[in-house]
């Protein structure tokens, strides 16, 4: 597809980082500067809102959080932070199924003492038996197909007892033309600057994210856009009748 083809016909490329082989060093560099894209445009403030809200309403209890394709770990350990900051306490896993990334997120986590586990894992393989109080996944939806994409909202959904958080890109002309300009500014990544417009290419349209959402039992989720160029949908799971809702006791910042 020429670059400026039309933003309604999704063009899903196999994307450079995600090929089995790939220079141990090419990939480090390739995360670094996907941790930088995402400082810059505040992929972890995206996410904040939502699971904020729902620490807040916990009773002085730890909440558990599963990052499902966590990559080189910055958005997992930003949250973190935040959650630190704001007084809430948290078990948070990181599962990607790239031994680079993990030992890259393990090491991250260390440098900024970041209480983290990060786990090799496929985001897409079934587990029946675990379950996490809130499933998010960041900037991941767009390397899969469409059946894969359906597969990791039902699987989110199976996995969280009580919210899922999903941010990824909007395919736009304004989305190529931002990524095009963003890579080729803030790295020298020839890994980065191939994968970045190619993830616009390949991602979903909103109303694309909406029918997936209704498909995978997440009809009544709330998707939002994002700046720029994101979407974030966010999904509370029904309370049973009867269910009291619990409460914060403190007081948050």
């Amino acid at each position: 597809m020429a670059p400026w083809a039309d933003p309604f016909e999704r063009n899903l490329q196999p994307e450079v980082m995600d090929q089995p082989g790939l220079d141990v060093q090419l990939h480090g560099q390739a995360l670094r500067a996907l941790a930088r894209i995402n400082v810059l445009s505040r992929t972890a403030s995206i996410l904040w809102p939502p699971i904020r809200d729902f620490g807040r309403r916990q009773a002085n209890r730890p909440i558990s959080i599963l990052d499902l394709a966590s990559g080189g770990g910055d958005v997992t350990i930003g949250l973190w932070h935040r959650l630190r900051r704001a007084g809430i306490e948290a078990r948070i896993v990181g599962r990607d199924k790239s031994p680079t990334a993990i030992e890259i997120a393990q090491r991250r986590a260390g440098e900024f003492g970041a209480d983290v586990e990060f786990v090799l894992g496929d985001a897409l393989a079934p587990n029946a038996s675990e379950s996490f109080d809130v499933v998010i996944s960041s900037l991941f939806m767009h390397h899969l197909n469409r059946a894969d994409a359906l597969l990791l909202m039902e699987r989110m959904k199976q996995t969280a007892r009580h919210m899922v958080v999903l941010n990824d890109l909007v395919r736009s002309r304004l989305g190529y033309a931002l990524a095009v300009a963003v890579t080729q500014l803030v790295t020298r990544s020839p890994v980065a600057r191939i994968d970045g417009p190619r993830s616009v290419q390949g991602a979903f349209s909103l109303p694309e994210v909406s029918r997936l959402a209704v498909e995978a039992g997440l009809a009544d989720a709330t998707i939002r856009r994002c700046w720029p160029c994101r979407f974030l949908l966010s999904w509370n799971r029904p309370r049973l009748a009867g269910e009291r809702e619990v409460r914060a006791c403190g007081s948050a910042t």
